[in-house]
């Protein structure tokens, strides 16, 4: 049996970050990180400390921290996660940001999609931030619509989930904003290995990564009202790619938003209004 304090040093020489180490051992412990910070000479039983070692050769291979707690927090709210949908990142919440912004200026009631939601985050954080919104998510994947289903039915959120590949999905219905966090990383691309255990077809969109982009953009203008927005996050040196896509099809005043790193991390535009 190894104490707290030697568990901890298990981890470090796994190469596993204090901060994860200290998280999988609480859960695997059911204790708090705080408990364990007070009681670092609590010995820990043989069982639970073949589960954290197991565990963490699990997190030192590069498994997401996030999947093997069931959770990650996003925008204020705790998401139940798994190997079916990405991992919600903070980078993310630029984009959540920016459409909350633009909501405060329209009606109370605006009709917003959400378009490849996976586990729900950013159609939650807006329904959550902006409760008479009408909002909607989309995902191909029936895998990743339970997961966010099951998020908004445990947060009590009420988003209409819907089934379908981008705007094949949407119906007729038309909205006053729209927001994605698509597929973007290029194939072959070297940061692909370190997300090896995140689902391929959420994180790749053909040779340059701009494949889903440029499908949603162009079906953009007939899912739109006249002044509606449409915001993207893309890759860190995909800026300038996307706003000339949106350019090209019609859209006005392109511009794009930094997240906290100081990276360019979202890009978006407005439909025309009619004539």
């Amino acid at each position: 049996m190894l104490t707290v304090i030697e568990a901890l040093g298990r981890a470090r020489a796994a190469g596993v970050d204090r901060l994860d180490a200290h998280l999988l051992l609480a859960a695997c412990m059911h204790r708090s990180r705080a408990w364990l910070i007070a009681n670092d000479d609590a010995v820990l039983p043989d069982d639970l400390m073949q589960t954290f070692v197991t565990w963490l050769a699990r997190r030192a291979s590069g498994e997401p921290l996030a999947y093997m707690l069931g959770e990650k927090e996003f925008h204020g709210l705790t998401l139940c996660v798994n190997s079916d949908v990405l991992v919600p990142r903070a980078d993310t919440e630029t984009l959540v940001d920016w459409a909350l912004e633009l909501l405060g200026d329209g009606p109370a009631d605006s009709e917003v999609i959400d378009l490849g939601t996976g586990s729900g985050a950013i159609a939650l954080a807006i329904k959550n931030a902006m409760p008479l919104a009408r909002v909607t998510g989309l995902d191909k994947s029936n895998a990743a619509l339970n997961v966010a289903k099951a998020n908004g039915q445990r947060l009590d959120l009420e988003v209409n989930w819907r089934s379908g590949h981008w705007w094949g999905g949407a119906g007729i219905q038309c909205f006053d904003l729209a927001v994605s966090n698509p597929p973007y990383i290029a194939e072959g691309d070297d940061h692909l290995a370190a997300l090896s255990h995140e689902p391929r077809s959420a994180l790749t969109a053909g040779a340059d990564g701009l494949d889903d982009i440029r499908v949603i953009v162009t079906g953009a203008m007939k899912h739109l009202k006249p002044g509606a927005w449409l915001l993207l996050e893309h890759g860190h040196d995909q800026a300038e790619a996307v706003g000339s896509l949106l350019a090209a099809v019609g859209f006005n005043a392109v511009q794009s938003r930094e997240d906290l790193a100081g990276i360019t991390r979202c890009t978006g535009a407005r439909a025309p209004h009619q004539s």
